[in-house]
């Protein structure tokens, strides 16, 4: 079934990787039916929200059944394009660039961290768990066309020089760690995921509007 991405809001997009998942625990569990409100309560996204979601896709479930988890674990491991690896490489090999490295995607087997690179002589020319460290001055020497996603975690005073380079490169995905905000071609899709940023916003949250006990 083919799927027009410019018909799915972004929204929705950025929530079928949560609902895989949850779908492959399920799975691997052994459950075999799923309703929108046990989906609701593992992911946290109201019941209406999932039906909407899935209504983007055609009919995936029946009404009064529910919804087939192997079914919908085929479905959107083709969709997500879970049946390819996606090499990703990674730039700055600081504490979160290490981190990311040792953490490498374990419950993911379809994603993986392949090369690094930075530009402390000690790190350059070793290996985090498995993952080799090069010179970030020779990134376009080790980067193939097999790898088109970077993961971007470098001070931010240089965030838009590696950016640049990275673009050189044939990337045209970033996932930018660094509080900059980068410019980069229409043709490169980059996310921001600013820490600082998200834990104030959690803050101001839980201060605000506090939960129900």
């Amino acid at each position: 079934m083919s799927v027009d991405e410019q018909k799915i809001p972004q929204a929705t997009a950025k929530r079928l990787p949560l609902y895989y998942r949850f779908l492959k625990n399920l799975s691997s569990s052994g459950k075999l039916r799923v309703s929108s409100s046990e989906l609701s309560e593992a992911v946290k996204v109201d019941s209406a929200t999932i039906r909407r979601d899935f209504s983007y896709f055609g009919a995936l479930g029946k009404k009064g059944y529910g919804y087939n988890v192997n079914y919908l674990l085929t479905f959107f491991r083709k969709t997500l394009d879970q049946d390819e690896v996606t090499k990703v490489m990674l730039i700055g090999v600081g504490n979160l660039g290490t981190a990311l490295l040792n953490y490498n995607f374990l419950k993911n087997d379809n994603t993986r961290v392949e090369l690094a690179f930075d530009v402390d002589p000690n790190k350059i020319g070793t290996k985090i768990s498995g993952v080799p460290i090069y010179d970030l001055k020779d990134l376009k020497k080790h980067v193939t066309n097999d790898v088109s996603v970077a993961i971007l975690t470098v001070p931010a005073q240089t965030a838009q020089t590696v950016a640049d380079e990275l673009v050189e490169t044939g990337v045209n995905g970033i996932l930018n760690f660094t509080p900059a905000r980068l410019t980069v071609p229409d043709d490169v899709r980059i996310h921001h995921i600013d820490l600082a940023v998200e834990l104030q916003s959690l803050i101001y949250f839980l201060k605000n509007y506090p939960l129900e006990k």
